[in-house]
C-alpha cells in the first residue's frame, strides 16, 4: 500500500470514529476529539468540514453536531462502512450462485447492497425492498422492481402489510439476506421488529434462500427471530464458522459457502 492509500485509510477510520463518537453524544468538540485521537486540532476541524460537506454533521462553535433529522442516516452510513472487505467478498461469493436469466430478491441489508453493486454481471431482474439498492441498480442498468411499503428509515427499507402483500404475490428464483447475528439457539435474528417480518415475507418467497453473514455476525444473536437454519438453503461467510455452528449446518444439509480473499 502507498503512503498516499495509508493516509487515506487513516483519515477514514478516523472519520468512522468521529461519526461514531457524534452518535452517540450528538454534540462534538475539536479539542476533546483532538485530545482522544491524538491528532491536531486543525486536523480534526478539517475532519469536521468534510463530514458536513457530506451532509453527515453540522458545524457549530467549537466542534459539531448530529441534527435529530440525520441521525437515523448516520446510523446507516457507520452500518454501511463495517466490515467492507468482508462484505465485498460474500458478494463475489453470492454472485457465483446466480446464473443469467434468474428473478433475485434482495433484502435491504448493506451486505446484500454489496451484491446489488456488482449485480449488472449478470443478466438478471431484481426486485428490491430498499432505496439505495434501487439507486445502484437504476444506475447500473440492472432490470428490477422496487416492493414498496412504509418507510422504515433505519435500514431506508420498506415494511409493513402493504410490503409483505405485494411480496406474497412474487416468487424469485434466489432471495438474498441478512440478518444482525445467527447463534444455534436462535436462529437468524434482527432487533428492528418491522425488519423482521419483512424479511420473513421474503425469505418465504423464494425458491432458494440464501443468507449472507459475514463471520462476526455468528455465534451471537438479537432480539427477534427471522428464519431457522430449516428454511434457508445456502450460507454464505467470510471465514469458517465455529465447531457448533458448523455442526449445526451440517445438520441442517445446508450448503455452507466460505467466501475466499482474492489472489
Amino acid at each position: 500500500m502507498s503512503v498516499a492509500s495509508e493516509a487515506l485509510k487513516l483519515t477514514g477510520e478516523r472519520q468512522h470514529l468521529i461519526l461514531r463518537r457524534a452518535l452517540a453524544e450528538r454534540i462534538i468538540k475539536i479539542k476533546d476529539l483532538a485530545a482522544e485521537l491524538g491528532v491536531h486540532e486543525m486536523t480534526i476541524r478539517r475532519d469536521l468540514d468534510a463530514l458536513a460537506e457530506q451532509g453527515l454533521l453540522e458545524r457549530v462553535h467549537g466542534g459539531a453536531r448530529v441534527k435529530d433529522k440525520t441521525s437515523e442516516e448516520l446510523s446507516h452510513h457507520l452500518r454501511a462502512a463495517k466490515n467492507t472487505e468482508a462484505k465485498a467478498r460474500i458478494a463475489r461469493a453470492a454472485l457465483d450462485l446466480i446464473q443469467d436469466g434468474d428473478v433475485v430478491a434482495l433484502d435491504a441489508s448493506t451486505t446484500a447492497l454489496a451484491l446489488a453493486a456488482i449485480l449488472h454481471a449478470r443478466n438478471v431482474t431484481a426486485i428490491v425492498t430498499g432505496l439505495d439498492a434501487a439507486n445502484i441498480l437504476a444506475a447500473s442498468g440492472v432490470s428490477f422492481l422496487m416492493v414498496g411499503g412504509n418507510f422504515h428509515a433505519p435500514a431506508r427499507s420498506f415494511v409493513g402489510a402493504f410490503f409483505m402483500d405485494t411480496m406474497r404475490r412474487l416468487h424469485p428464483d434466489k432471495v438474498f439476506f441478512s440478518a444482525k447475528a445467527y447463534s444455534v439457539e436462535t436462529g437468524f435474528t434482527d432487533p428492528h421488529l418491522p425488519e423482521v417480518g419483512a424479511k420473513q415475507t421474503l425469505i418465504s418467497s423464494g425458491g432458494t434462500r440464501i443468507a449472507l453473514l459475514d463471520a462476526s455476525k455468528l455465534g451471537r444473536r438479537a432480539l427477534a427471530t427471522i428464519a431457522t437454519l430449516s428454511e434457508v438453503d445456502v450460507l454464505v461467510t467470510d471465514a469458517a464458522p465455529s465447531d457448533d455452528v458448523r455442526a449445526a449446518i451440517e445438520a441442517a444439509d445446508i450448503k455452507l459457502v466460505i467466501a475466499q480473499e482474492e489472489p
